[in-house]
């Protein structure tokens, strides 16, 4: 089972939709990327994803491990990003996040490098 919805959160993000990705988030979730500011319910999250993704010409994850633990997952990935000069850059990565009875995320937490993707 938890595979399947590891695979169903990268699909949404990797649909480089914020809707998408929305749809998996309860109205009062928190998603913190790094070491930046976390962004506090679903518009502010689909806000800062916009605002994420035009930096990028797209992404796509490759699921290495995850783990369940109680109501959290962590996952490994490995995520190449399309540069908006149209190389790629790779990096791996791992998402941990927390989901209540219903499934709905209300914690996601992002820990990547992202120097290969910005680098000149």
């Amino acid at each position: 089972m938890t595979d399947d919805v590891v695979r169903r959160v990268f699909q949404a993000v990797d649909s480089f939709d914020p809707d998408e990705f929305a749809r998996l988030l309860a109205e009062d979730a928190t998603l913190v990327f790094g070491n930046a500011e976390p962004l506090v319910g679903r518009e502010a999250i689909v806000a800062g994803l916009r605002a994420f993704f035009s930096t990028i010409g797209g992404l796509r994850h490759r699921i290495i491990r995850n783990w369940q633990v109680d109501a959290d997952i962590i996952a490994e990935t490995e995520v190449t990003y399309q540069r908006l000069d149209g190389r790629e850059a790779t990096a791996v990565a791992v998402s941990i996040w927390h989901t209540r009875t219903d499934g709905l995320i209300t914690n996601y937490r992002i820990f990547v490098d992202l120097a290969p993707v910005y680098a000149a």
